[in-house]
């Protein structure tokens, strides 16, 4: 498939239109400085492979920016032929995004249930133009993969760097660990970091427009809008279901 044509595939349904990255509100002034997400790679190197059970403050470029507390993953849903740091070291290496509102949703709630007195905000991109934007360093999976299941017993499927499909060979490659069509994507993924990503923001969800960065201010949202629009989806139906 041409690149128009991968593109206007995983864009064409009406929920799938847009992208939500997750992220806490002290960090968006650092995110709009350099107009750029980076990887907790490229954020914390010197942690790369260990897991962090908590969120870390680190230094970058004379900021100060949080990266996320990993979630923890049973052994039991790594892929034998993988450690646990090594797929960790992969999850490092990319900057998240999701492509519906209830996929996002499940991670800020996940994160709000953990730390209770963070506040937190959600970047909604123009999907179609950012994935022309960073085409060759996209991936896409078709399971969560930093988090685990409700039931892994349960799982057919193990987790490793397999399950990171490059946009690039959607489907070309057809096995049960990658999408194979629009709706069974999960998540999308930049390898190291976007750049430039103020000209595809559409929207910062947040409690608190004070913490919005003053280029930023009229793309301001109120959370509670971010939830009214995931309830009209639902009812709209063009929400897909879990994949577990």
């Amino acid at each position: 498939m041409l690149k128009k044509e991968i593109i206007a595939d995983v864009t064409k349904a009406k929920g799938r239109k847009r992208l939500y990255h997750f992220t806490r509100v002290k960090n968006l002034s650092v995110i709009s400085q350099f107009d750029s997400l980076y990887s907790s790679q490229l954020l914390y190197p010197q942690s790369n492979a260990e897991r962090r059970t908590a969120p870390k403050e680190v230094g970058f470029r004379n900021q100060n920016v949080i990266v996320n507390a990993h979630l923890r993953i049973p052994d039991q849903m790594i892929d034998a032929s993988y450690t646990q740091e090594q797929f960790r070291a992969c999850l490092n290496g990319h900057v998240f995004f999701w492509p519906t509102i209830r996929d996002c949703r499940k991670m800020i709630e996940t994160y709000a249930k953990r730390e209770k007195n963070e506040a937190f905000a959600v970047l909604e991109f123009d999907a179609p133009a950012f994935l022309q934007e960073h085409y060759a360093d996209i991936k896409i999976t078709k399971y969560d993969s930093g988090s685990s299941p409700r039931y892994p017993q349960k799982c057919l499927y193990r987790k490793s760097p397999n399950m990171f499909l490059p946009l690039t060979l959607f489907k070309s490659k057809m096995c049960s660990l990658v999408p194979v069509k629009s709706s069974e994507i999960k998540e999308v993924l930049v390898e190291n970091h976007a750049s430039c990503i103020s000209k595809h923001l559409l929207a910062v969800y947040t409690e608190d427009f004070r913490h919005i960065p003053s280029c930023w201010s009229k793309r301001g949202k109120p959370w509670s809008e971010l939830w009214n629009e995931v309830g009209q989806n639902k009812r709209t139906g063009s929400v897909e279901s879990e994949f577990f």
